[in-house]
């Protein structure tokens, strides 16, 4: 009676136990959360939206150039001699004609005064030959006519010796001008070479370098197919270029394009250019590295709109409209110039068409939207997230892994726990109904 006991016990716990997992796996699955701003609203999607607008927009090729001093000229006396006096400093601008330094000019005076002297000498020898000239022409037939030749030619060489003296006392003169070292161009000084006090020669010793930064040159490198804009829009009139920070949003300064080089570099493929800008403000430096702009063309009144709101898809670029009953549609657009903050539209799109901007997950042909700005998105709550059904946060995790490792009892024995052991040899199974109603077999 116990046995059969048992085996009611089993077969009811084991239908128990179906019955259970049969109505936890029926239960239907709980619906997705929505989470993000605007989560658990099912009425207009919320974009931003922005109105397609003409404008004039200009054209760039952009690129890197590197700044360079319009001129620079090592400055180096002419003359040889101590250095008396430093007239500038370091980093000065100066001006062009400018005393830059001075030299002992004692030796060079003398040398002046030597010259002159001889000049004088030579005038008053040429002034007494002609007299004595004058006074052999005046007597006829009295001097002999040898002697009359020779006069003439004295007064011949003489007048070669006096230009010979005037000469030398410009080039003493030239001389002495050059113990004024003066500036030979306009530009800012670097720093000194060599201090007063010091004796230098007039053979390739330089005091200090002059640059011209004002104005100032940039060059730099176009590829070889920009080439023929670059020379449709000189034939055209100048081109303005402008000079751009580190960030390529703020102009440094504007100039205009002074020449293209007459070859391009085949290592490279790429052609050099160069262009002046005033430098007003000293914000180019020789040897800066500065972004650079050339300007090539102007659209004139062409339809242009946020470049966030071109879209990509496998038929092209396209934009999302808002049309009537605030319901958007695509439509395929050709975009022919564009950058960062705007693009130019041709075609698809008019003067006063509502793009999307952004939202575009949940958009598709005939949604309804609603137009909201950036404060609104960023100040839309957030839907709170909610533990899953099942317990799949951090605690619900926690506690499955805790049940992964904790024994569980047995489906035929409810009521028995499951030893940590197997034994090693399977229990005898228990006889059937139909042995136990089997009557025993009488011994032989």
């Amino acid at each position: 009676m116990s046995k059969l006991r048992r085996a009611i016990v089993t077969v009811f716990a084991t239908l128990l136990i179906g019955g259970t997992v049969a109505a936890i796996l029926s239960r239907p699955a709980p619906a997705p959360l929505k989470s993000g701003r605007f989560a658990g609203n099912d009425g207009p999607v919320p974009v931003r939206i922005a109105g397609a607008v003409t404008a004039d927009v200009p054209v760039y090729l952009e690129t890197v150039g590197t700044a360079r001093a319009l001129s620079t000229v090592a400055v180096q006396p002419q003359v040889g001699g101590k250095l008396m006096e430093v007239a500038f400093k370091e980093g000065q601008t100066v001006e062009k004609g400018q005393v830059l330094a001075r030299i002992d000019p004692a030796t060079f005076r003398a040398q002046l005064e030597q010259a002159q002297a001889k000049k004088t000498q030579d005038e008053a020898q040429l002034a007494n030959a002609k007299l004595d000239m004058e006074r052999y022409e005046r007597i006829p037939g009295t001097i002999a006519v040898k002697t009359v030749d020779t006069q003439r030619a004295l007064v011949a060489q003489l007048t070669s010796q006096v230009a010979s003296s005037k000469a030398a006392v410009e080039q003493a003169q030239v001389q002495l001008a050059f113990t004024n070292v003066i500036a030979p161009a306009s530009g800012r000084t670097g720093i000194r070479q060599v201090d007063e006090g010091n004796i230098v020669s007039g053979s390739g010793q330089t005091l200090v370098t002059i640059t011209q930064v004002q104005p100032i040159a940039v060059q730099f490198n176009l590829p070889q197919q920009q080439l023929a804009q670059v020379n449709r829009a000189m034939a055209s009139g100048p081109i303005v270029v402008e000079a751009m920070e580190a960030d390529n949003k703020t102009v440094l300064d504007r100039g205009r394009l002074l020449v293209v080089d007459n070859q391009v570099d085949q290592t490279t493929g790429t052609v050099k250019m160069k262009a002046e800008f005033p430098n007003a403000t000293l914000q180019q430096w020789p040897g800066q590295f500065v972004g650079v702009r050339v300007l090539i063309e102007t659209l004139g009144q062409v339809v242009t709109v946020p470049t966030a709101a071109v879209q990509r898809g496998p038929a092209g670029t396209f934009v999302y409209v808002m049309g009537e009953g605030d319901k958007v549609t695509s439509r395929a657009v050709t975009v022919p110039q564009q950058d960062d903050v705007r693009a130019v539209l041709a075609g698809g799109v008019q003067a006063g068409d509502r793009v999307v901007t952004s939202g575009f997950a949940r958009l598709k042909d005939g949604v309804q939207v609603t137009a909201v700005t950036t404060e609104q998105l960023e100040a839309a709550p957030v839907a709170p997230k909610r533990e899953s059904p099942r317990g799949e946060g951090r605690k619900g995790g926690e506690g499955r892994k805790k049940r992964e490792q904790t024994p569980q009892p047995s489906a035929t024995a409810p009521d028995t726990a499951v030893p940590d052991v197997a034994p090693t040899t399977p229990p005898p199974a228990a006889p059937s109904r139909r042995a136990q109603q089997a009557p025993q077999a009488s011994p032989q």
